[in-house]
């Protein structure tokens, strides 16, 4: 005699009744799957973002004393040809400095990165040779957002910064080299040892030496150069000529000048010293002098388990350094990430536990209860096993999409449990109930998963890094919503079969249920009445919508400060490092900062007239929130006369990136473009908009030129290479060697002793050899001019820019910046073009890509739900509950005083997914009794009760597994809130009136087909 499971209905054919049929296999099915979760998660790696190549390369040229005209005109336009026909740019800009330049190519982030490297050192290789001789050979680089330091340390002491920096490079560095997964040790502040040549122009003056013929006769002298190869033997042996001297006395003994029987020797007309580079950066720790050494983690691996790993061997490094010598954590970003993965793991175990009470409260059966939430684990390990398996980390982005997961994943299940428990309330027995119950449900709970996932997965169209990033939320959550729909149509009707014992009963006879129905009698009735009441509800959470403030992405509470110091034109390092101290001292008087690092010298390689500085917060509960901390570092530094600072919140979309204001005037007449720049800066700075405004345009940077008389120096037979040798070992110093120290390569570099060089006017007073060997002061063939200039030129798409980059001030978003810029630029001279930059440009890229996704995933849900119906109107009865979803949502968000960002738009978009799932089953349940027979209003008052319970329990468990991120406090909740306020307000309020204006709108759609009223 057959048993009731070998009686089911199809003969067994389909996944869901083999599982009924075989209940190991489907309990074998989820423990595998949760066994190969548990092992990604033990492997799997941490970071605070996702590994995302931003398709970055920066091209360093350097040549040194030159202007930044020259390195315009000379070297940074050429390559930029050059660069121009690497395939796959999209934006190009460029800065020129004193005796610097660098140029960043902007790739689309399709082009692989390495390959772009790659083709860009070719170019670079062919334009080098139409570059003048003396520029250094350029380096290539690419950047990366992940690739930034995940810690900052500090080695400070007593000792000289020569001192510091050596034992930074060649100790602790390489120590920390050796952590694993530390993918680079970065130096900051460092001072490169030099073995320096310092002239002395009376010695020279006396010996009848030019400074051009000391710099020649070294470079002749000290050389080691191969020579070839000695063929013979069936052999070949490189030759290599040893010509460098071995130490400073033989490198002292060099002849500069003379004659054979009395020579000129190198150490009679310089001071020869063991030494390092030119100071141009002063770095401090906590007032004390001190190098930066920055940690960055090898792609992949765990960052908690790297700065686990660091900080316990900065510990052991610690023990051993010299006396008067320590070395601390200035920047750890490590901790931060840990507490955010803390807070998120907390909270989707809070999701879990909320979950689970609300299906007891709705079930009153346990065993109900643990048969519809063993879908959550399985679907969140699950999903971990497959973003391993992809190369991801666990990060903001895949715990978010999870976090928001868990209260979604239990949707198939109960619509499952709960129509099987109504065919067993029928009459019919486990085994059968389970397999038509299941089958009864499968369209509608697949159309249900696809539709969010059609919503979602359209985040893939999004471009640039954010892109890039929120891809791994979209598949996070919709692999996790496809691992719970498969669990609910298999392992969920297995376990039914055999697991449900004390049945919950279906409520369908209940109060509630005989309410709903006179409500739903109603609303079928007066179905127009029922649109108008929406339509007014809808209206006000317009309103509420329009009124939220608008921004990339909310700040985050981080415990880390940048500050960006700025001084008068002109200023040199000592000056400016006066003024810096002052704001030093005050900073480290605050009771907030903890660590205080700070880097004078500017942003350029020959600016002096600036700095910058990392400020560490002490813990969240020990201080106020970090914007009050801002606001009271700004009054305070305020005060300082001459010194303008900056301060950046380095937040989880600005890290590493611009201030949240940024744009640039584009064209040709760059007098017009600093006229519109300052004309616009001055505005929005006296209206209120901005705050800590900094230009990239700074004229006034005095500027010594030297005029040749080129006659006179044809006359006397003068080459005017000879002019420029001298002055610029005279102003700067100049390489004219290698050295050789312990396998290490250094520079050997020539200048005038300092005190030789103080006044502009000394310099007048060296000499050049004319073509009769006569000495011939340079004052008889140059003058000097002095006047201002520009100290850094900025150009963008081939063209140069005059931009700004700012803070919004306080009262206001910066969503009302732009707009306000946008209407004092609508009006700009011919030639004179606005770009908005970083922060600023991806909020108008980053809502048009949202609006896009948007777009896409409604056509989409549209489509697949006109397959399901087999109608291209009851679609739009689904459909018809978005705009009360997204209403109650922006009403969430204004009333919990969030703003209209990135993070709350893809909740707006996730909201859309989740709202029309319940009202697919009901159109579903419906049309099906429509085709039995009943008018369209008899239909819905048929399937609106069977479907009550099922959908208030979904939602609310969709409510209960947000609210714990919704309502979250802890370490990354800014961006996570927005998010799931519009996915709880919005459900509430779709929730409420959807149970009433979906009946409604089928009714209308039916009489617009010409359904019967009934």
């Amino acid at each position: 005699m057959s048993t009731p499971a070998e009686r089911l209905d199809g003969g067994g054919a389909s996944l869901t009744d083999t599982c009924i049929r075989h209940p190991v296999l489907a309990w074998v099915i989820m423990l595998l799957v949760l066994l190969f979760g548990i092992i990604a998660y033990s492997r799997i790696g941490v970071s605070q973002f996702p590994d995302v190549d931003e398709p970055t390369v920066t091209v360093s040229l350097s040549w040194e004393g030159a202007a930044p005209e020259a390195m315009e005109q000379e070297v940074v336009e050429p390559v930029e040809a050059t660069l121009m026909q690497v395939e796959g740019v999209t934006r190009i800009r460029s800065s020129a400095n004193h005796g610097s330049a660098s140029i960043s190519l902007t790739l689309d982030i399709s082009r692989d990165i390495d390959a772009a490297i790659q083709e860009v050192q070719s170019r670079v290789a062919q334009v080098q040779r139409r570059l003048p001789d003396d520029v250094d050979p350029p380096s290539v680089s690419k950047s990366n957002p992940d690739d930034n330091p995940i810690m900052w340390l500090g080695l400070s002491g007593t000792h000289s910064p020569q001192v510091l920096a050596d034992y930074a490079r060649y100790k602790v560095g390489e120590r920390l080299q050796l952590v694993p997964g530390v993918g680079e040790v970065m130096l900051g502040g460092s001072v490169d040892r030099n073995i320096r040549i310092w002239l002395r122009p009376e010695a020279l003056t006396a010996r009848g030496v030019t400074a051009a013929e000391v710099l020649a006769a070294v470079r002749r002298n000290h050389v080691e150069v191969p020579a070839g190869e000695v063929k013979g033997g069936g052999r070949a042996t490189p030759v290599r000529v040893l010509g460098e001297a071995a130490d400073l006395r033989e490198l002292g003994a060099i002849r500069v000048g003379g004659t054979a029987q009395a020579p000129v020797r190198l150490d009679e007309v310089a001071f020869l010293e063991d030494g390092f580079a030119d100071v141009t950066r002063l770095t401090r720790i906590n007032g004390e002098p001190g190098q930066g050494i920055g940690i960055r983690k090898q792609r992949g691996s765990n960052a908690l388990a790297v700065g686990q790993a660091v900080r316990t061997e900065v510990g052991k490094i610690a023990e051993e350094l010299p006396e008067g010598m320590s070395i601390g954590i200035n920047f750890d970003s490590t901790p931060f990430i840990a507490e955010s993965m803390d807070a998120l793991t907390h909270e989707v175990g809070l999701a879990v536990l909320l979950t689970a009470l609300v299906c007891w409260a709705f079930l009153r059966s346990w065993s109900s209860t643990l048969n519809v939430i063993l879908a959550i684990p399985m679907s969140l390990l699950g999903t971990v096993a497959v973003a391993w398996a992809l190369g991801w980390t666990l990060n903001t982005f895949t715990l978010l999409g999870l976090g928001l997961a868990v209260g979604i994943v239990v949707d198939d299940a109960i619509l499952v449990m709960e129509n099987i428990v109504r065919r067993r309330e029928l009459g019919e027995d486990a085994p059968t109930a389970a397999s038509r119950g299941t089958r009864e449900i499968l369209f509608s709970a697949l159309v249900a998963t696809v539709a969010i996932i059609a919503i979602v997965i359209p985040v893939v169209f999004m471009r640039g890094t954010t892109g890039a990033f929120f891809l791994q939320f979209g598949v996070a959550l919709s692999v996790a919503v496809l691992f719970s729909y498969v669990e609910a149509v298999t392992l969920a009707p297995s376990r039914c079969a055999r697991l449900l014992r004390d049945l919950p009963p279906s409520g369908h006879g209940g109060r509630a249920a005989r309410t709903y129905t006179a409500v739903v009698g109603w609303a079928v009735r007066f179905p127009a009445a029922v649109l108008l009441i929406a339509t007014v509800l809808f209206a006000g959470g317009a309103f509420a919508a329009w009124k939220l403030p608008r921004e990339v992405a909310p700040s985050q509470d981080v415990g880390r400060l940048r500050l960006r110091f700025t001084t008068e034109i002109g200023s040199d390092l000592p000056a400016t490092d006066a003024l810096i101290r002052r704001a030093e001292t005050i900073i480290r008087g605050h009771p907030a900062i903890e660590r205080v690092y700070i880097a004078v010298g500017g942003f350029g390689s020959s600016s002096a007239n600036g700095g910058f500085g990392f400020l560490t917060l002490v813990d969240r509960d020990q201080r106020p929130p970090q914007k009050q901390v801002i606001a009271d570092l700004r009054k305070q530094l305020g005060s300082i006369a001459g010194l303008s600072v900056g301060i950046q919140e380095l937040s989880l979309i600005s890290s590493g990136r611009s201030f949240p204001i940024d744009f640039a005037f584009l064209g040709g007449d760059f007098d017009e473009l600093r006229r519109q720049l300052d004309r616009v800066t001055t505005t929005l700075e006296t209206e209120g908009y901005i705050v800590d405004a900094k230009s990239d345009v700074e004229l006034g940077l005095p500027e010594l030129r030297v005029l040749p008389d080129r006659r006179k120096c044809l006359d006397l037979g003068v080459d005017l290479t000879a002019v420029a040798d001298t002055l610029t070992v005279g102003v700067s110093g100049t390489d004219v060697g290698r050295w050789d120290v312990g396998g290490r390569r250094i520079d050997v570099r020539a200048a005038l002793m300092g005190s030789a060089r103080d006044d502009p006017e000394d310099l007048l007073g060296l000499y050049v050899r004319s073509g009769s060997g006569a000495l011939i002061p340079l004052a008889d063939l140059v003058t000097l001019e002095e006047r201002a200039s520009l100290q850094t030129i900025t150009r963008r798409d081939r063209e140069r820019a005059a931009g700004l980059d700012a803070n919004v001030a306080a009262g206001r978003s910066q969503g009302e910046v732009l707009e306000r810029l946008r209407q004092l630029t609508t009006d700009l001279p011919p030639g004179v073009s606005l770009r908005l930059l970083g922060s600023s440009a991806d909020f108008g890229s980053g809502f048009l890509d949202l609006i896009a996704v948007a777009v896409i995933g409604l056509i989409v849900a549209y489509l697949i739900l006109a397959a399901q119906f087999d109608s291209w109107a009851h679609p739009l009865t689904v459909l018809s509950v978005l705009p009360l979803a997204l209403a109650g949502g922006a009403v969430a968000l204004f009333v919990a005083g969030q703003s209209l960002s990135i993070f709350s738009a893809i909740g707006f978009i996730l909201l859309m997914g989740l709202a029309k799932k319940n009202s697919i089953v009901l159109v579903d349940f419906a049309k099906r009794a429509q085709e039995d027979g009943l008018t369209a209003a008899a239909a819905m008052r048929q399937a609106a009760p069977l479907r009550l319970r099922p959908i208030i329990m979904t939602a609310v468990a969709t409510i209960a597994g947000s609210m714990p991120i919704a309502l979250g406090m802890g370490a990354g909740a800014e961006v996570r809130r927005p998010m799931a306020l519009c996915i709880v307000g919005g459900m509430i309020v779709a929730t409420a009136l959807s149970l009433v204006v979906v009946p409604a709108v089928y009714v209308l759609v039916d009489r617009l087909r010409g359904g019967s009223r009934g």
